[in-house]
């Protein structure tokens, strides 16, 4: 039983560790825009924020996504846009959806 709970503690750190560093998930997730994530978000996306201006597609800065549509988008794929679901992890996915909905200034 006790090594359930060391488990479930080590798989949840990384994402307890964001509750307070909110800086820190922003940087990795805008990292992840600009060029960790392959292909690179900002190869087909316009976020002021990253400085990019892709023409493939939305415009992050008018469609102004809330994190959990970015999350799914970015998990499974929407329309040319290809799935990170296995690419990238679900610390990073997190992150980078954190990203984009505060960069392009979701209310949601």
């Amino acid at each position: 039983m006790q090594h359930r709970w060391l488990l479930t503690l080590v798989l949840c750190a990384p994402v307890l560790a964001w509750a307070g560093d909110d800086e820190a998930k922003f940087a990795l997730g805008k990292r992840l825009f600009i060029g960790g994530a392959v292909p690179a978000c900002a190869v087909c996306h316009t976020l002021k924020d990253a400085g990019s201006e892709g023409a493939i597609g939305p415009v992050l800065d008018e469609l102004q996504p809330d994190a959990a549509r970015v999350a799914q988008a970015l998990r499974t794929g929407l329309g040319a846009m290809p799935a990170y679901g296995e690419k990238l992890t679900e610390v990073q996915i997190d992150a980078l959806a954190y990203y984009v909905s505060r960069a392009s200034g979701a209310t949601r």
